[in-house]
């Protein structure tokens, strides 16, 4: 059995992500941009910081306040997630599963903390989790691997002997960056020839993860 599992949060244990998309549709237009470049949501997918600003700049222009803009997302989606989230299928299960074998879990989601919290404690699964690690807690965001070097930290854990579960490219890129067992989840976006040569093996759904630790097949 593996030491310990990260979970990434939005897209892997939520259906979460559609949420962050129409918000660009309601927050750009407050800024004075009437139309959301069609790849931008995606392209912002598991960033943060100072990373998640030259993104955002780079679609939307050098000189937009991608800080207020990002601020007024994070208010927007956290008014949507005040009225729950929907649980990805086998959550529950899988997370029950890593209890029952005393599997240390954590979180490390480029989201803010108080939506981690929010969401957890709306989903009820907050005290399966002691270590929470937020975008907020890092100087670099994802490709870059440290939220999750942080969270094995926190748990005592190598990084080739824990399991990080990821939805998003740039999560199984920092995953893989960080010599982590990567498993992909996709959810909105699929994964590329690049991200297949990264991540350690992709499933269909959270059950099909419980499975394969179950049968020992994702040990180090």
């Amino acid at each position: 059995m593996v030491e310990g599992v990260i979970f990434d949060m939005d897209g892997l244990m939520f259906d979460t992500e559609p949420l962050w998309t129409d918000a660009w549709y309601i927050v750009l237009p407050e800024f004075g941009i009437p139309e959301v470049p069609p790849a931008l949501p995606d392209a912002m997918r598991g960033s943060s910081g100072e990373t998640s600003y030259r993104i955002m700049r780079s679609f939307i222009g050098e000189d937009a306040d991608a800080p207020a803009i990002w601020a007024r997302m994070k208010e927007e989606v956290h008014k949507m997630l005040e009225r729950g989230v929907v649980k990805k299928p086998g959550l529950d299960e899988l997370l029950a599963f890593l209890a029952e074998h005393d599997v240390p879990m954590a979180i490390a989601s480029s989201s803010p903390h108080t939506i981690i919290e929010m969401d957890l404690n709306n989903a009820g699964v907050r005290d399966f989790f002691t270590y929470i690690v937020s975008g907020e807690d890092v100087e670099r965001a994802k490709p870059d691997p440290q939220v999750f070097q942080v969270a094995a930290e926190r748990m005592g854990t190598e990084a080739t002997k824990t399991l990080v579960l990821e939805d998003s490219l740039n999560g199984v890129r920092a995953g893989a960056a960080g010599s982590f067992i990567t498993v992909m989840v996709p959810d909105m976006i699929a994964p590329t020839d690049e991200i297949r040569a990264l991540y350690t093996r992709e499933c269909k759904d959270l059950f099909e993860v419980r499975d394969l630790l179950a049968a020992g097949e994702l040990d180090a």
